[in-house]
């Protein structure tokens, strides 16, 4: 714990990504807090998915260094990356539409549980009370987000916001130590928005997990995060409290015209 204190959680050093000669990421640094809300934010264009993609494993920088408590994780695709502990929940809902919302579950649990060959063949009891245990495992998570109702339900007939509240089950279901999330508020009513940062929130402070947040609804950023660091042409130009960010003219020059789009 102390080393976590002593050190950032989360190192992004001169993070760059050019397609073609085109560079839509340069230099870009930043340091997260363990426990801590971090919100990315920009207008479009600005570079804010290119970060998360490299951050998360399925792009790969051009240059620069993503650290995750200690380790340098910058080449790991995002599969190995998620064995160490960082999840992501999408911008678009990435479910099973045809597996109930349990079942959604159970294959984020199977990703993380291991259980050995001579288990398999030899020792159906054991994987009997594995399948048991991981399916107790999954209604907690669906009752930790407040959806067991749904429990039975096809992922394909649930509403909009209860497809995001389960792909941020499925993405817990791997017991991350750092989240990412894209657009957690797409699409949602203002109650659904604030049925999600109640839920981020509890992520935080219950389940200890560090959150990276990109998102347009700039009212539920200021409001939700810890801090806030802002890209404009892929460049950051501003980084603190929300406060801090909001009061930086730099902020203001860059969205000037587009302030009304938070909802």
């Amino acid at each position: 714990m102390n080393n976590g204190k002593s050190k950032p959680f989360v190192e992004i050093t001169g993070l760059t990504r050019f397609f073609g000669g085109l560079a839509a990421v340069m230099d870009f640094h930043l340091d997260v807090k363990r426990q801590e809300i971090m919100g990315l934010i920009g207008p479009n264009g600005a570079g804010k998915s290119t970060v998360l993609n490299m951050i998360g494993g399925t792009l790969s920088p051009s240059r620069g260094k993503v650290t995750f408590k200690g380790e340098d994780v910058t080449r790991l695709p995002s599969h190995r990356k998620a064995r160490r502990g960082i999840s992501r929940l999408y911008q678009s809902n990435i479910l099973f539409n045809n597996y109930t919302a349990l079942e959604n579950i159970l294959v984020g649990l199977h990703l993380k549980a291991k259980i050995g060959l001579i288990a398999v063949i030899l020792k159906r009891g054991i994987i009997r009370r594995h399948e048991e245990s991981l399916r107790e495992k999954a209604f907690s998570i669906l009752e930790f987000v407040g959806i067991t109702h749904y429990a039975d339900e096809l992922a394909i007939n649930l509403p909009h916001g209860m497809q995001r509240l389960l792909g941020l089950a499925v993405a817990i279901a791997v017991e991350p130590e750092l989240i990412l999330l894209d657009e957690p508020f797409t699409g949602m009513t203002s109650q659904e928005v604030m049925a999600m940062m109640d839920m981020i929130r509890k992520l935080r402070d219950k389940q200890e997990m560090t959150c990276i947040v990109i998102e347009h609804n700039l009212r539920a950023v200021m409001e939700l995060c810890d801090r806030i660091a802002v890209l404009n042409f892929g460049k950051k130009i501003a980084e603190g409290t929300p406060k801090e960010v909001t009061d930086n003219p730099a902020v203001m020059e860059a969205y000037l015209g587009v302030e009304e789009d938070a909802a």
